[in-house]
């Protein structure tokens, strides 16, 4: 499998639409961290309107050759993000705990993925996102130091850090539906 750096340039735009993210170094202040807190609180709006008037059959479009569908990103979200809402109450209730990994891909294979309608898994996340943004909007500056350590990557990351990646990543997926419409001529989202 090609990685994004030897990649055509086409195909890395579509599967990197808004490009890789960036863990940040330095701690984040209070005011980057609630922007990124209400990224996550708009996640599930956005994505709705990304889906809004989508068919059956755009549903089962892969958002680039070789990627997965509207459906398999949908339903990939709310798994996604529940993994890493469980991860950050472990890292505020244990000592840098090691998380579990888990395979997104044969996740997306699985049978639920092609028969649960689409408005259980926004309604999922919508329920989701609320519990984790009241949890992240009570965090102290300590408490956002605290870490998690990843076997697969062999990193620690504090969840000031993880709050970056999980923002990013709502809008990385959001995003592959959009271009994906506006390639498509399927309209453009939120209009």
């Amino acid at each position: 499998m090609p990685t994004p750096e030897t990649q055509a340039p086409a195909e890395q735009d579509l599967r990197y639409p808004i490009g890789h993210y960036q863990l940040p170094e330095q701690p984040l202040t209070e005011e980057e961290r609630h922007g990124y807190i209400q990224q996550l609180m708009a996640l599930p709006t956005e994505l709705r309107m990304a889906l809004d008037g989508l068919s059956g059959e755009q549903f089962d479009t892969p958002y680039r050759p070789g990627g997965w569908t509207v459906r398999q990103v949908l339903h990939h979200l709310p798994d996604s993000h529940v993994n890493s809402y469980t991860r950050f109450r472990l890292a505020l209730t244990e000592d840098n705990p090691t998380i579990r990994p888990y395979n997104e891909a044969a996740w997306a294979q699985l049978p639920d993925v092609t028969i649960v309608p689409p408005d259980v898994s926004l309604i999922l996340l919508d329920a989701l996102h609320a519990r984790w943004v009241v949890l992240l909007s009570q965090l102290t500056d300590e408490q956002w130091l605290r870490t998690w350590y990843h076997p697969e990557s062999e990193q620690t990351i504090r969840l000031d850090q993880a709050l970056v990646m999980y923002a990013w990543h709502g809008r990385h997926h959001v995003a592959h539906i959009t271009s994906l419409r506006k390639r498509m001529g399927w309209g453009v989202f939120g209009q």
